[in-house]
């Protein structure tokens, strides 16, 4: 058990700034966490479907030549052991195609076949309409500011070996 009295967590002595942005990081963690629990609940409602499922329709849709399994994983930033067991069912159901790859007897290029572009762009339009619906109380402008300071947020840490920014 962590004794958050003790030196190691001193928020009573932290500068408002780092308390400010710590209540911002636990605002947008329940706001990405609310969306996506909405989400994957309606995946498996609309579409009998895993948000990891629509992650890896999603990433070889971009891809219409399909990826090498590594190459999947490493875009999805997950393991291959993650993205077999979603590739076998997709294979199963006709939606995604395996085809060896020459001079590399272990690798494999995955794509989705014709059906499988076909649904998954249906229920990307749909994921769409659903964040649309989500996020209705943010106009565009709004949208593309957030967005903005969330880019030079990502811009800003890159590269810092806590990922935490400038210390004041």
């Amino acid at each position: 058990m962590i004794d958050m009295s003790s030196d190691v967590f001193p928020a009573e002595d932290a500068p408002a700034s780092e308390k400010h942005r710590l209540r911002l990081w636990l605002r947008l963690l329940k706001i990405s966490r609310a969306i996506e629990s909405e989400l994957r609940e309606r995946l498996r409602v609309h579409f009998k479907s895993t948000l990891p499922r629509f992650d890896v329709m999603a990433a070889l849709y971009r891809q219409k030549g399909g990826l090498k399994m590594s190459e999947l994983s490493s875009a999805l930033m997950v393991s291959n052991g993650n993205v077999t067991g979603i590739i076998e069912r997709l294979v199963g159901e006709e939606l995604v195609e395996r085809t060896p790859i020459p001079n590399d007897r272990r690798a494999m290029r995955v794509r989705l076949t014709e059906k499988g572009r076909q649904d998954f762009a249906h229920m990307a339009r749909v994921h769409q309409s659903w964040i649309n619906e989500l996020l209705q109380d943010i106009g565009p402008e709004e949208a593309e500011q957030v967005g903005t300071l969330l880019d030079i947020n990502l811009t800003t840490n890159r590269g810092t070996r806590s990922g935490g920014g400038t210390t004041e």
